[in-house]
């Protein structure tokens, strides 16, 4: 968190709004738009989908606010910011669309979405994972559009009894052991900050490569960081450790995983795989992954869920009054974070 001096109330046009309509009823339905207004005695209100990058430049230099509310809609700020831009308030995830690493070098402080839809990302994974172990695309394909039925050697499985594995330990994999509590499940871990502390707080165990982890667990959940070290880290190797009928999920960053060599073991249909992230995205309309029966695909949709978008919006209110209070903020982009970010 970063201490800041005490700042007075926003005054009139202080705060700028910079979303779609859309984006203002999903991440700030009723109260928190009503609360947003009375942080300054007036706002100024920009749709960026009636408008040019150009014009949101100059509107946003006419207006020449303090502190600045965006989101997926919102053009690339200018290189030269108006003058009285202290703080954007980025609604959703990564910043990079948004703004350069010199802006955050300048010193532009920026908050985004942080951990607040860490849960609903985790429940996004246990979905993919419950999903796969229920045979849920073959069954999908089977019952549409081929107008089947099960047979006598149908097979499914629960997740009762497996052994669950996580390539990364941030807050959505933090939240998605407590979801898995009730199945009961042991949970092992490959993440460099884990130590004896974090095990027994969370009830894990840590395990000491990825072989490891591919090879003793029934489902391994992907949810590292992509950074330099990471991309690129789950190899076709890793894949064919898992034993047929073993679950492989990536909800956090697709580039993680060789993907051409995910594609040829996900063609042969002996491991499950549940996917919302992608090499690159939107996923090809002929990507040979599309209907294999043994993969679950969601188009990058684990988190936050259309309903779920108030708490990123609840989460940007709550550091828009510590702002206003000159107390600490939470989820800053630092110029390191933004580096290692995607």
């Amino acid at each position: 968190m970063i201490a800041l001096a005490p700042a007075p109330r926003l005054v009139a046009s202080a705060l700028m709004l910079a979303l779609s309509p859309q984006e203002v009823r999903e991440f700030l339905p009723g109260s928190l738009y009503l609360e947003l207004r009375t942080l300054g005695d007036a706002f100024g209100e920009f749709d960026p989908t009636v408008a040019t990058a150009a014009e949101f430049a100059e509107r946003l230099h006419a207006e020449n606010p303090e502190v600045l509310v965006t989101g997926w809609r919102t053009p690339a700020l200018p290189a030269v910011l108006p003058p009285r831009l202290r703080y954007v308030c980025h609604l959703t995830g990564t910043v990079r669309p948004l703004l350069t690493h010199r802006h955050l070098e300048d010193g532009l402080l920026v908050t985004n979405w942080g951990a607040s839809i860490a849960r609903v990302v985790a429940e996004g994974a246990l979905f993919h994972i419950l999903a796969c172990l229920r045979r849920g695309p073959h069954w999908a394909l089977v019952m549409h559009q081929e107008q089947g039925w099960k047979t006598p050697d149908s097979e499914n499985a629960s997740l009762f009894g497996r052994r669950v594995g996580l390539h990364g330990f941030g807050r959505i994999a933090q939240e998605l052991v407590r979801l898995l509590a009730p199945f009961g499940v042991p949970i092992t871990v490959v993440a460099p900050d884990v130590d004896a502390a974090v095990e027994q707080a969370y009830g894990i165990k840590k395990t000491a490569t990825l072989d490891q982890l591919f090879s003793e667990n029934d489902v391994v959940v992907e949810l590292a960081p992509l950074t330099a070290q990471t991309e690129g880290a789950v190899t076709e190797r890793h894949l064919r450790l898992l034993r047929p009928g073993a679950v492989f999920v990536n909800t956090g960053r697709g580039r993680v995983v060789d993907e051409a060599g995910l594609v040829k073991v996900a063609r042969e249909g002996k491991v499950l795989f549940g996917l919302d992230v992608f090499a690159v995205e939107p996923l090809a309309k002929d990507h040979p992954l599309r209907g294999l029966r043994n993969v679950n695909l969601t188009p990058h949709l684990s988190g936050p869920t259309t309903d779920r978008r108030r708490d990123a919006g609840a989460h940007a209110l709550r550091n828009l009054r510590a702002y206003v209070a000159g107390q600490p903020l939470d989820a800053v982009v630092t110029p390191d974070l933004y580096l290692t970010s995607s």
